[in-house]
């Protein structure tokens, strides 16, 4: 069976042009454990900073990023900068094994890249197993030019808005349940802005509400991120509309809803116009739940508050209207809402394509032993992926050591079964090929089908994966090795002097 609602993350990276002036930007990240109540448990979670959701990186296109990682938790860490494209710089990417090896307890790493040729929100958030679920953070890329040169009107102001999960339990934990393929975990509840919001009531305590204070006639630019480690999410906020201009850091053609469906994994920008009657209105996250005979699960939602200034209003302050929600199995609304993104300039689609792979994404079983109620994993054309446990990929790539993962095969460019619901001869002439959007994640609808084209320009090993980390975890994922080019430009450089080392360690289990 197909995987229910599948979102891929290619960490592939294009060339850009460099800008002249750039700034650098720089930030230190410390990553401990603290205790935080909520639902009445307090709950061990790893954080950076004391912050969830994490700090945000601010920086103009151009700029240089410096940040150092402090790890003053128990477990190793890696931070992965989503959707940088990392041109000549594999080694900060930042997915564990992939690209490096854990920081340990105890020790630091520097990543250090520069933002070209980009402009909107991206995020960070850590690359192992669901730590994600608890670092994570905006990364907002503004124009060289400043704010008057946005392709939109200039917004009066700008607001993250970080959707994400409540996990009543520590994330390590999670994460050794999947390693013995246990997952029946759900979140206790889903935030906004680190926020649960008030469906959440424990004990008669009522769990704080996002509140987004807002003035009539102003425009306001969300830069969304589903932060989320399983689930898409339908946006609304009651009485008003969104128009999207952005998606992964890219600009869009401006388009107008009343929803925004985001999957695991995307960013959009989104411009919002406090133009209904003054009051308050809910702003809602609610989780899309896959139809049967996919297992159903609770499904959870969060909102916050959009609030207008009461100094403009006398009405009754108790009163919060409600968006009309889509059924919470209905994928209609996510279908229309992908389609109609287009990218707001024509896109030089590559069209002498070198190689054709068609890739099936698939769920099954693979039991530990016979009666075991754990038995699922998940592939790319029959293939499921396990992360290698003495050296990272790249580092193996870089000394000519691939050799020495014994695991690693070759991933067939077809599944051995036919092409599923895609049909090659029809389906080509569905194409957009003028202006398609530029992504880093794509989403694939249960039984659907996405094309995919990139130039692999950008020397290195990439991270191929679902973005939901129950499908990652158990196998859906692989890795393009591109080879070095004919110049020092297009060749791997060196990695860098405090790259994790993974020495003196056995087990996967040491790295998380």
């Amino acid at each position: 069976m197909c995987a229910p609602c599948v979102v891929f993350f290619l960490a592939a990276a294009l060339a850009a042009a460099c800008c002249a002036e750039a700034a650098l930007v720089e930030h230190t990240f410390v990553v401990s454990q603290m205790k935080m109540h909520h639902m009445c448990n307090d709950s061990l979670v790893t954080l950076v900073n004391g912050q969830f959701p994490g700090p945000a990186i601010e920086v103009t296109e151009g700029d240089s990023v410096v940040v150092h990682v402090i790890n003053k938790s128990p477990r190793g860490v890696t931070i992965h900068w989503h959707g940088v494209k990392q041109q000549n710089n594999c080694w900060a990417d930042g997915p564990g094994m992939i690209t490096q090896c854990p920081i340990q307890p105890n020790k630091n790493f520097t990543y250090r890249f520069n933002v070209i040729g980009q402009e909107g929100t991206l995020w960070w958030h850590a690359h192992i197993g669901f730590l994600r679920a608890t670092i994570h953070g905006a990364l907002i890329i503004r124009p060289r030019s400043g704010p008057n040169s946005y392709p939109f009107p200039k917004p009066d102001k700008e607001i993250p808005i970080v959707i994400g999960e409540w996990f009543d339990m520590d994330v390590f934990e999670l994460y050794e349940k999947t390693e013995n393929r246990i997952y029946g975990d759900i979140p206790r509840s889903h935030t906004i802005n680190g926020m649960l919001g008030d469906f959440n009531n424990c004990s008669g305590v009522i769990e704080d509400s996002y509140l987004l204070d807002v003035g009539q006639g102003k425009t306001y630019l969300l830069r969304i991120v589903n932060a989320a480690v399983d689930k898409v999410y339908n946006l609304k906020i009651a009485g008003h509309k969104f128009t999207v201009v952005g998606a992964d850091a890219n600009y869009v053609k401006p388009y107008t809803t009343n929803i925004i469906v985001i999957a695991s994994g995307e960013t959009f920008d989104a411009l919002v116009v406090a133009d209904a009657p003054p009051g308050r209105y809910y702003m809602v996250a609610q989780a899309v739940q896959t139809t049967e005979p996919i297992t159903q699960k609770r499904v959870l939602m969060s909102r916050g508050i959009v609030s207008y200034n009461p100094m403009n209003w006398s009405g009754d302050d108790t009163l919060i209207m409600a968006p009309e929600l889509p059924d919470w199995h209905d994928e209609r609304p996510s279908f229309y809402f992908h389609g109609n993104l287009t990218s707001l300039l024509p896109q030089p689609v590559p069209s002498n394509i070198d190689e054709h792979m068609f890739i099936a994404l698939k769920s099954g079983d693979n039991c530990l032993y016979v009666g075991s109620p754990h038995c699922k994993v998940t592939m790319i054309n029959n293939i499921s992926f396990q992360l290698p446990s003495m050296m990272s990929l790249l580092q193996a790539h870089y000394y000519n050591n691939m050799s020495n993962i014994s695991t690693l095969q070759e991933i067939p460019r077809a599944p051995p079964r036919g092409l599923g619901y895609y049909d090659a001869e029809k389906d080509v002439h569905k194409y957009n090929l003028v202006n398609p959007s530029v992504r880093n994640t794509a989403h694939v609808p249960m039984y659907g089908w996405t094309v995919i084209r990139f130039v692999a320009s950008n020397p290195g090993v990439w991270f191929f994966h679902c973005h939901t980390e129950h499908h990652s975890s158990s196998g859906m994922a692989m890795a393009f090795v591109v080879e070095d080019g004919p110049t020092v430009e297009t060749t791997l450089p060196p990695p860098p002097a405090d790259y994790p080392s993974c020495d003196g360690q056995n087990s996967i289990v040491e790295y998380v």
